[in-house]
């Protein structure tokens, strides 16, 4: 039995949480900077650099014209992004026993919300979740705790102890702390010395297998 309080609700992060999405963005990335005369970036950079929304993120990086490179990139997005798409091994099982389990499952991700939803019924994974919620469909994006509250509309619940945060990076952990939720990170590399000590997750565990089974011993 774990000495984690069983959840109510788990909201999941999406990107390399759930899906495998790295080599498209990274894709997407790259015409955006070459476009612009920008250094290209290898899939390392992209991995550590690519976390906030791109309202958050692009003006910073394109300035004036971060609408214009907003959309190169989403342009090449939508050409490859579904032919691309890769759930994570053992993702989708995990989310059938979850929801089986009735426990409340939403999505909170920095990606479009227009895209994010495409993405889920792509997959067919959306009948596992009540609320999709992405950039810009809350007043502020990850790591504010605006879309947390916007995730569990309709739930009965309040962001708490009993609901769980579950995403593969240091925004995900920092959302769900923000929130008062309980924050789990899910990615094969162990965290580094140091790496979370501002946003420390409650759990680390591997993959979408080790994270059902985290879940399941709650309810034992």
């Amino acid at each position: 039995m774990s000495d984690l309080s069983p959840p109510k609700a788990i909201i999941f992060d999406w990107d390399n949480t759930l899906v495998d999405t790295w080599p498209t963005i990274h894709d997407a990335m790259n015409t955006t900077l070459k476009h612009f005369g920008h250094d290209l970036w290898n899939l390392s950079e992209t991995r550590t650099r690519v976390r906030k929304s791109m309202r958050d993120s692009f003006p910073v990086l394109f300035g004036d014209q971060w609408e214009d490179a907003a959309t190169i990139f989403y342009d090449r997005y939508t050409a490859i992004h579904l032919e691309r798409l890769e759930p994570l091994d053992h993702a989708g099982v995990m989310l059938k026993h979850l929801h089986e389990a009735g426990i409340f499952l939403a999505i909170v991700s920095n990606k479009t919300g227009s895209y994010l939803r495409c993405e889920a019924e792509h997959l067919g994974w959306n009948i596992y979740f009540e609320n999709l919620i992405g950039a810009s469909d809350a007043l502020h994006d990850k790591p504010a705790s605006d879309p947390v509250h916007m995730a569990l509309e309709g739930s009965g619940l309040t962001a708490g102890s009993d609901i769980w945060f579950a995403g593969d990076a240091d925004i995900d952990l920092e959302c769900g702390l923000n929130a008062g939720c309980i924050p789990v990170l899910i990615r094969e590399e162990k965290p580094k010395p140091g790496e979370f000590d501002s946003h420390p997750p409650a759990r680390h565990v591997k993959n979408s297998k080790e994270f059902k089974d985290l879940v399941l011993n709650t309810l034992v």
